[in-house]
Formats: structure tokens, C-alpha cells, sequence
């Protein structure tokens, strides 16, 4: 399974962006699906998970309250809503299957936030 990111773009500081995580060749079927995001010149940091049945969500503490992570099985999609963002958002975006997701993110989807 390989997966596709989408959804990036420039937005204004406080607003709103979703970015989606399609699978491709396969299923996230009973699969946790992590976001995560590399600045320039920062490391790769995790930023969410969600369990492989969506019961269970978590988030990095820069994150928490202001992100949010979703799936809809039925479309092999997992998002990731980003409200109220910052200047320190601006990051590429990659998603990943399972624990090692790092190893598995696809080409990762650029959010730049700047007024």
C-alpha cells in the first residue's frame, strides 16, 4: 500500500486547511495512520495518529486542540484538519502506515502559512 497526500497550500495565519491521505494499491483497513511534518531545517517530527478502527486519537502538543485527525474507511482517506495555524505550521506533510510510519510516507503535501 502506498499512500498519497494532498490538500496543501498557503493560508493566512489563524485559518483553516485540510489535508487528505489517500491510499493507493491497497486498504487502510485496521491500520493506525500517523501524520507527521518536516520544517526546513527541522527534523521529521510526528504530529498525529489515529487507530486502525478511529476510536483513538493523538496528537503532538504543538498540535493538540488546533488539529485533528480523521478516517473514512470506506474511502481509504485519512485527514488531518488544521485550525487557527501559524507561521510554525508551515511544513511539508507527510502521512505513514503503522508504527514505523516514517518509513512509509509518500511525497508529503507543503502547507505554508504566511499572511
Amino acid at each position: 500500500v502506498h499512500v498519497v497526500e494532498s490538500g496543501g497550500g498557503l493560508v493566512q495565519p489563524g485559518g483553516s486547511l485540510r489535508l487528505s491521505c489517500a491510499a493507493s494499491g491497497g486498504t487502510f483497513f485496521n491500520s493506525y495512520i500517523a501524520w507527521g511534518r518536516q520544517a526546513p531545517g527541522k527534523e521529521l517530527e510526528w504530529v498525529a495518529g489515529i487507530s486502525n478502527d478511529g476510536s483513538k486519537t493523538y496528537y503532538s502538543e504543538p498540535v493538540e486542540d488546533r488539529f485533528f485527525i480523521s478516517r473514512d474507511d470506506a474511502k481509504n482517506t485519512v485527514y488531518l484538519q488544521m485550525n487557527n495555524v501559524s507561521s510554525e505550521d508551515t511544513a511539508q506533510y507527510y502521512c505513514g502506515i503503522g508504527s514505523r510510519w516514517a518509513t512509509t510516507r509518500g511525497q508529503g503535501t507543503q502547507v505554508t502559512v504566511s499572511s
